[in-house]
């Protein structure tokens, strides 16, 4: 019980801190773009992330320094691609609940797809998953109880955040309150983005 406890704690920690995944999880969803694929997604790829890091952190550390550049700069891209989309939305004042003939629907594939590749591309992922949580949870006594925990934390945390977003968008009813959203989620992904970029 104290090894599930620890892995729990250990990773509802460190996933809840805002990042650019849980901003665009967050948006996304309170758009009600396919709210349980972005779920299945970002669970699915930090429970793998985490059993590997647990069972194997010390063979991923040899291999990982050389892809960190590769996924820095895809990360960069991408977020900066997906704040540029979101200072459009600001702009033109086209964003999620003003009416249906302004929702730009994304298909199921589109949507996971793009959750795949936020999660993936983003360095910091590798490094809470594989790195931190790998490295408590390789000296657990009961490492399959670490794991259990850890990956229920993330069960919990994106099936709240998903879960919750239709609330919280009930407050962005007016376009005016969308564009501050949008303006702000655009400064944020492009601020994540910045600091991803090698010093």
């Amino acid at each position: 019980m104290m090894a599930w406890a620890t892995g729990f704690i250990v990773a509802l920690g460190l996933i809840v801190a805002i990042g650019a995944q849980n901003a665009w999880v967050l948006s996304q969803s309170m758009r009600g773009q396919h709210r349980a694929v972005i779920a299945s997604v970002c669970i699915l790829c930090d429970s793998v992330l985490i059993i590997l890091g647990v069972y194997s952190v010390h063979h991923l550390r040899e291999w990982m320094p050389p892809l960190v550049p590769v996924l820095t700069w895809a990360g960069v891209v991408l977020l900066l691609w997906l704040a540029f989309r979101a200072a459009q939305r600001a702009l033109k004042g086209s964003s999620g609940l003003q009416g249906n003939q302004s929702v730009q629907r994304q298909s199921a594939w589109q949507i996971g797809l793009t959750a795949l590749a936020i999660t993936l591309l983003n360095p910091h992922v590798y490094l809470d998953t594989v790195v931190l949580i790998g490295s408590v949870g390789s000296a657990q006594q009961h490492k399959l109880a670490f794991v259990i925990g850890a990956c229920m934390a993330s069960l919990v945390w994106f099936s709240l955040l998903t879960g919750l977003a239709p609330r919280l968008a009930a407050y962005l009813r007016s376009p005016k309150h969308w564009r501050i959203f949008d303006s702000g989620m655009a400064a944020l992904l492009c601020l994540v983005a910045i600091s991803l970029i090698p010093g």
